[in-house]
């Protein structure tokens, strides 16, 4: 007679829990790729015709003493070129961040080694000029 008998509804709470939990780690891990890779640089040069981009694949930082910064090491020029080398660097957008103090000849280097990579997307990092007063 055990078919006969009606059983209570259960909600099975177990499996919602771990939904919950995916969700939750999957929003926090696309949060934390929104953020910029690293913001060590402060004072950005300012330009008039600056525009909005998206998010860079790749952010190379200079810093005042001509070292390179890109996912939080110090790198050269060469290792540059083989880092964009090993992904598809004709995909992969580059951007050039550095500060008002940088010099010309640094940026230079830097541009030259994404060249040599093959990268054809490249851009420099600055703030809109009404935006710095």
């Amino acid at each position: 007679m055990r078919y006969l008998e009606t059983k209570k509804a259960r909600i099975e709470i177990i499996p919602m829990i771990d939904i919950m939990l995916f969700l939750l780690v999957f929003f926090v891990m696309i949060t934390l790729k929104m953020i910029p890779t690293s913001g060590h640089v402060t004072k950005l040069p300012t330009s008039s015709t600056a525009e909005t981009l998206p998010n860079p694949k790749v952010t190379v930082e200079l810093e005042a003493d001509g070292n390179m910064i890109v996912n939080g090491a110090s790198i050269s020029p060469s290792q540059l070129t083989a880092l964009l080398k090993a992904g598809d660097a004709e995909k992969t957008a580059v951007t050039i961040v550095g500060a008002e103090s940088v010099s010309l000849q640094n940026v230079m280097h830097v541009i030259d080694a994404i060249k040599l990579s093959g990268a054809s997307q490249l851009s420099l990092a600055a703030k809109n000029q009404s935006d710095s007063k």
